[in-house]
């Protein structure tokens, strides 16, 4: 492995692949903005779709692809900025030993450049929306400035990033419509769950070297019990999302449009092993297909 490829770039993938063959500079830029692991893009955009297509407003494919771009450009932005505060952390755990910051490859004066490049293609984003959802959307920003910080003192960061990876939600919403807001609060505290679920999956990767450093994780926090509490948070996924559904349409149709959602994340609890190295990043990567079946979920349910 190069040196400059860290352990769980998604070489695979068609961005891992490209970023693979960068010159060193710009791989290391695409690497600080995780542009070689798609995953986490993916997972910011899919609750962007959640409320636009519960907007009912059809399938909004130009505003969608605006909030593509703004998950790609934000997502980014905030990876420099956690690998800029934690670099003295990442050094000391296996698996971000190799980050451009915390290697010494970028350096932060350039991380800085990169962030706020990064920031100005979100801002062009933004002022693709209405007042009100760029309002929303600027709202989330003392949540992401607060969120490297979240795993020095409490043990369930997960949470905070609940609130941070899933507020597209309220962006796409608010950008189309203004109201029902005990559905979205449903939906929104869901998906918060479901982000705890798929981010304890994923630290199931550092529990060793995060308790070395003093890193505090819902998967060091649940220990033994860490299959349990995922189960836990992705029943209380379905069943906030359900409760959303039927509150802005009570009928059965709406419930039943949960089933392909539900069904995929009993198979990543059934088939999670915490104490195989591989299986936890494959059931947390399983998410794409997840935010995918629901976001199915919520066009039926908003737009049939």
């Amino acid at each position: 492995m190069s040196e400059s490829i860290v352990p769980d770039s998604e070489r695979n993938s068609l961005s891992g692949g490209l970023v693979a063959r960068l010159p060193q500079l710009p791989r290391d830029l695409a690497q600080l903005a995780r542009f070689d692991r798609p995953i986490g893009w993916w997972l910011l955009f899919w609750p962007c779709v959640f409320g636009v297509w519960l907007a009912g407003a059809g399938a909004q494919f130009a505003l969608l692809g605006w909030m593509l771009l703004g998950a790609i450009a934000m997502r980014g932005a905030g990876c420099v900025y956690n690998d800029i505060v934690d670099a003295d952390l990442d050094k000391q755990v296996e698996r971000t030993a190799l980050r451009p910051v915390a290697s010494g490859r970028i350096s932060k004066k350039a991380a800085w450049a990169w962030l706020i490049a990064l920031c100005l293609v979100g801002l062009v984003v933004l002022l693709q929306l209405r007042l009100e959802a760029q309002l929303v959307a600027l709202a989330s920003l003392a949540l992401v400035a607060a969120y490297p910080f979240m795993k020095r003192i409490t043990w369930w960061p997960q949470a905070w990033l609940g609130m941070v990876f899933t507020w597209g939600l309220l962006v796409g919403w608010v950008n189309l419509r203004f109201d029902n807001w005990d559905m979205l609060a449903a939906v929104y505290a869901g998906c918060i769950a479901w982000v705890i679920g798929f981010d304890t999956i994923y630290a199931l990767q550092d529990r060793e070297d995060d308790a070395l450093v003093g890193i505090r994780s819902s998967a060091l926090r649940m220990g033994a019990k860490v299959k349990a509490g995922v189960a836990g948070f992705y029943a209380a996924t379905i069943a906030l999302w359900a409760l959303g559904f039927w509150l802005y349409r009570p009928d059965w149709i709406a419930l039943l449009a949960l089933l392909p959602v539900t069904f995929h994340l009993l198979w990543q609890v059934a088939t999670l092993d915490p104490e195989d190295p591989e299986n936890p990043l494959a059931r947390f990567r399983s998410n794409r297909l997840a935010g995918a079946l629901m976001a199915a979920a919520c066009f039926v349910v908003g737009n049939a």
